[in-house]
This record gives C-alpha cells, structure tokens and sequence, in this order.
C-alpha cells in the first residue's frame, strides 16, 4: 500500500492531479485475471506492479501501479518486476502486455522502449487525453 501511495504522490505532483484516476478495485488483480508483486530488496518492499486482463481484450495484460521506489532504484528492481508481471501474464494465458502512461514520465517511456515496448493506439481511461502514450509489447 505505502509504494502505490507513493507512486500517486509522484503522479500528482508530475500531472497536477491525484495521480491516477482510472477506476481500480484492488479484485481487478485477483488470479486467474490478473496479479499483484512486490518486490523486496533487504526485507524491505522496492518496488511493485501489477496487471489485469483487459476490458476490451481479453488477451491483454493491462500494467497498473509499476513503481520502484528510491531504495531499489539502479539495483534491476524495475526489470525483475516488469519480467515476473510478463511471466505472470502469460502463465495465465495473455499473449501481450499493454500499459499507459504519460509524456512527464521520460524516464517511464525510456525504460518500456528499452524493454521492447513500442507504442500503440491509446486506450483505456486516459485515451484521447493530451500526453498521454500508450505502448504494448507481445509475449
């Protein structure tokens, strides 16, 4: 709970909003639709991310809530998450990962383009929003 609330914090202060307003119920993470990880790092929680099947396809896994917090950064926090969510994902059958963000993340959009993300139309909640971009990647 304390990395998402410190994800959103994050996401206000960039967008000038409460973060993320797309409709989440924490059942949207429940197997065999979706999952919730945690990365720890010395017994401590670093980083976290989770992915639900998508509403208009159901062989997409929507990332949601992927942040590493300070202490796990540089130290391949993020990549291990965003691998475990993949594995996760397509263990329950999806045969791609889609996921949104913005254009006051650099680093967010760097790191997805780095790991073999490209974009795609915008979906979801914040589509047709200014900055808002929208990347993909098959399993």
């Amino acid at each position: 709970m304390a990395l998402v609330a410190d994800l959103l914090a994050d996401l206000g202060a960039r967008y000038g909003s409460s973060g993320d307003d797309t409709p989440l119920s924490a059942s949207d993470f429940d197997p065999p639709n979706g999952a919730f990880l945690v990365a720890f790092l010395d017994g401590e929680p670093v980083g976290c991310a989770g992915w639900r099947t998508n509403e208009g396809d159901a062989d997409a896994a929507e990332l949601k809530r992927m942040w590493t917090a300070p202490a796990g950064r540089r130290k391949g926090v993020a990549k291990a998450v965003l691998k475990a969510v993949e594995d996760s994902a397509r263990a329950a059958g999806r045969k791609r990962v889609i996921l949104e963000t913005g254009d006051k993340q650099p680093e967010a959009i760097a790191f997805y383009e780095a790991n073999g993300y490209e974009r795609i139309p915008d979906f979801g909640y914040y589509k047709g929003e200014p900055g808002v971009r929208s990347f993909g990647r098959t399993l």
